[in-house]
């Protein structure tokens, strides 16, 4: 995987929860439903700011590629840190309860890869939760043109696209949308993969309580 041109995350790291807004704990709380002693993977954490929520709901994790974010996380106290890209993840297969890739997806250098490797060290009966500003939104378009311009090599994907990057057997894909500027997409690894149904490509529901516009 090729550097980056600029460590962007590296120069905005000591200023970067000052500018950018703390991700719903509430809602990936809810979505992830953590079970006492579980094992937490937040990848793409960064400072983070979206896993200090599950501190004392789980065992947290959190992977990075950049140093100067996880100097950030290990300030807050509870959390644990590693270096690492989301294309090699340097876990055992199905090392962990529940997975978080908050706000991070786009900035995966191959996402196909990347799901890969989340489902890969996803345990059997775990959750994996993908929280990501919905480009369909006016503002969300401006964000990934900022991006663009800043030579942050970044990749918005629709909803629907996430979706397919997790779908499969053995898994349950839930999307669930609302008024705001994020999605959040839920999957749900199976303890009895139904591979052999022919139903396990299947499982796809939608929550959408208030429609995005």
């Amino acid at each position: 995987m090729k550097a980056p041109p600029v460590d962007h995350f590296g120069l905005l790291a000591p200023l970067y929860e000052r500018v950018i807004r703390p991700p719903d704990a509430g809602q990936l709380l809810r979505l992830s439903a953590p079970r006492p002693g579980d094992r937490l993977l937040d990848v793409g954490g960064g400072t983070g700011r979206g896993s200090r929520a599950f501190r004392g709901h789980a065992e947290v994790l959190i992977l990075d590629p950049s140093a100067g974010m996880l100097r950030q996380a290990r300030r807050k106290g509870g959390l644990g840190v590693c270096q690492g890209s989301a294309e090699r993840l340097p876990f055992a297969d199905g090392a962990f309860e529940r997975v978080l890739a908050v706000d991070s997806l786009h900035h995966f250098r191959d996402q196909q890869q990347a799901a890969r490797e989340l489902l890969r060290v996803l345990a059997p009966g775990g959750r994996l939760v993908i929280e990501e500003p919905d480009i369909r939104r006016l503002v969300v378009k401006l964000v990934a043109l900022g991006e663009t311009l800043t030579l942050m090599r970044s990749r918005f994907l629709p909803p629907a696209a996430i979706t397919r990057l997790f779908a499969g057997p053995g898994r349950r894909v839930t999307l669930h949308e609302d008024a705001s500027t994020n999605v959040w997409v839920v999957v749900e690894k199976l303890e009895t993969p139904l591979a052999s149904s022919g139903l396990g490509s299947k499982l796809l529901t939608y929550d959408s309580p208030e429609k995005a516009s």
